[in-house]
């Protein structure tokens, strides 16, 4: 909702550039707008912020504030014996509540902590292997309208080609997906010079089940590798996730 007042304005002509979260974003673009930049990505890692413990595993039957779904689910099959409790509020205010003891810790974006010089929180960072982020995740994406060829020239020079072919092929993957804002899904792409290596992890609609995907491809066809690795998890999953769109 929060993306779309800010393309709104963008569609009136209110504003001439909308600068994003990705992960915030539809996959399906908006019409009449285009991403003509993505900033170089910051870290896309998850992070285990807690005052008592100083990693995951040592928990048993503590509680932990989360308000994704994906998060909730993949934190359930590090660790069994925790519970997860619905969070709100901003980075500080989760920290603040962990501090406080009304949560035990919190998963957060560890791009977030970092933008605000608050990494020091972090008891434990995750691989991108281990607990999968959700595409787009520590990325910034410049939107303008598609035909104002000054905005669109202008902001080409400030897009990071290596973060835009990993954040088309998230993308493409979650277009193919075609889940919607409650779908746990995770998608991360490691660019490694001419390839990319594709991680993503679906949860079934009932959360009962997880299936996961690794997809190797050529980073010159990102979209092409999201699409394949869409079509291979739908087909993994069969009757238990259902499109959405």
């Amino acid at each position: 909702l929060f993306c779309k007042e800010i393309e709104d304005k963008l569609i009136k002509k209110e504003i001439d550039i909308a600068v994003h979260s990705l992960k915030d974003m539809d996959s399906i673009e908006t019409k009449g707008l285009v991403i003509q930049a993505y900033l170089k990505r910051n870290d896309s890692r998850e992070s285990f912020v807690s005052k008592k413990f100083k990693n995951l595993s040592e928990l048993n039957n503590a509680k932990i504030g989360s308000s994704s779904r994906r998060r909730e689910l993949q934190l359930k099959l590090l660790n069994k014996n925790i519970k997860v409790e619905n969070i709100r509020g901003n980075i500080d205010t989760r920290i603040k509540k962990v501090e406080t003891g009304e949560y035990d810790g919190v998963i957060l974006a560890l791009a977030g902590l970092k933008m605000l010089k608050l990494e020091k929180f972090a008891k434990e960072i995750f691989s991108v292997k281990d607990f999968i982020p959700t595409a787009g995740q520590g990325i910034i994406a410049v939107q303008c309208r598609e035909d104002d060829e000054d905005a669109k020239k202008i902001l080409k020079k400030i897009n990071h080609n290596e973060t835009e072919t990993c954040a088309l092929a998230e993308r493409s993957f979650l277009k193919t997906l075609g889940g919607d804002c409650d779908t746990a899904v995770g998608c991360a792409a490691i660019l490694n010079k001419d390839n990319i290596e594709l991680n993503a992890q679906l949860f079934s609609d009932d959360g009962k089940k997880v299936f996961n995907v690794v997809k190797l491809g050529k980073s010159n066809q990102p979209q092409l590798l999201g699409k394949l690795a869409g079509e291979e998890i739908l087909k993994k999953s069969k009757n238990s996730f259902a499109k959405k769109r």
